[in-house]
């Protein structure tokens, strides 16, 4: 499905009845890497999965950054009239979850990070270098833009009232350092690293998320 917010077009798909819930995907990715969540999650919850801008079936445009698909995602649940939804966001997801969180305090209930980081040196160098080296041979201005942003304060999420839970793989390329930060920063956060697991083993097309999510959300 196809839908107008913030002036581009979205592309999503939804599944299940109840409660809104959106899964924001990561870099390169879209919406279809959560097939088998969903699958599971679309028994308690309305599920939307959009792909964000210059990703899947939504609008390629010239810009593309961080702020910008936040505010994309703001319209997209507005436009859609979702009733304060839980978003679970992964990677690039998790970094859009957290500005929507410090900039629209009333617009989602609860919110579910992974992988997620505040700015490019959150990620260890050596997955940072390869990032770079990466880059200079796509040119990819999705790979482009985390190589210089986010830039997100602490004393931003510092000021977040949502119930807010971060998590990350052991292995994940962010550092561990680094994911604990975020959550120290959160009033109420919980924190959960995951034992064996790497930046997405746990989320792309996989279903373990759904036991963590079983254990921070009430299912209906």
């Amino acid at each position: 499905m196809l839908i107008t917010a913030n002036g581009i077009q979205i592309n999503y798909q939804v599944k299940g009845q109840g409660s809104p819930m959106i899964l924001v995907h990561g870099n390169g990715e879209h919406g279809g890497i959560f097939k088998e969540l969903t699958e599971k999650l679309s028994k308690h919850f309305t599920v939307y999965t959009p792909d964000s801008r210059c990703h899947g079936k939504s609008q390629m445009t010239d810009d593309i950054s961080y702020d910008l698909m936040a505010e994309d995602t703001a319209a997209f649940i507005k436009e859609l009239g979702l009733k304060k939804p839980i978003l679970y966001g992964f990677s690039d997801g998790g970094i859009i979850g957290l500005l929507i969180a410090t900039r629209y305090p009333d617009l989602l209930s609860e919110l579910i990070v992974s992988g997620a980081n505040l700015f490019p040196k959150g990620i260890k160098w050596y997955s940072l270098l390869a990032w770079k080296i990466r880059y200079l041979f796509n040119r990819k201005k999705s790979i482009r833009m985390m190589l210089v942003e986010p830039d997100i304060k602490t004393r931003e999420l510092q000021k977040i009232k949502i119930p807010v839970h971060v998590v990350a793989g052991e292995r994940d390329i962010v550092s561990e350092k680094h994911t604990k930060l975020i959550a120290q920063n959160i009033p109420g956060a919980t924190l959960d690293i995951l034992p064996g697991e790497n930046h997405g083993s746990y989320v792309v097309h996989s279903d373990k998320m759904y036991d963590l999510l079983k254990k921070y959300i009430q299912m209906q």
